[in-house]
């Protein structure tokens, strides 16, 4: 018996874009949604780095506030 597509999971999604891609068969506007999904996996990609930072910074104070085990 054929498995049910339903019960095979989730697919994982297809690359909207890859970087160095040829530019040349797309439209403005296929460019113009290239460019602002982009710009959005930026912006994604700037807050995770500032929630490393964030974690990193906390940690760092909080083992700079801690006693040490020698006091």
């Amino acid at each position: 018996m054929p498995a049910d597509p339903d019960d095979l999971g989730p697919r994982i999604k297809p690359v909207e874009f890859a970087l160095g891609q040829d530019l040349s068969a797309f439209s403005e506007h296929e460019l113009t949604a290239r460019i602002v999904a982009m710009e959005t996996e930026i912006a994604r990609c700037h807050d995770a780095i500032k929630a490393r930072q964030a974690t990193r910074n906390a940690a760092a104070a909080f083992f700079k506030s801690s006693p040490s085990p020698d006091s």
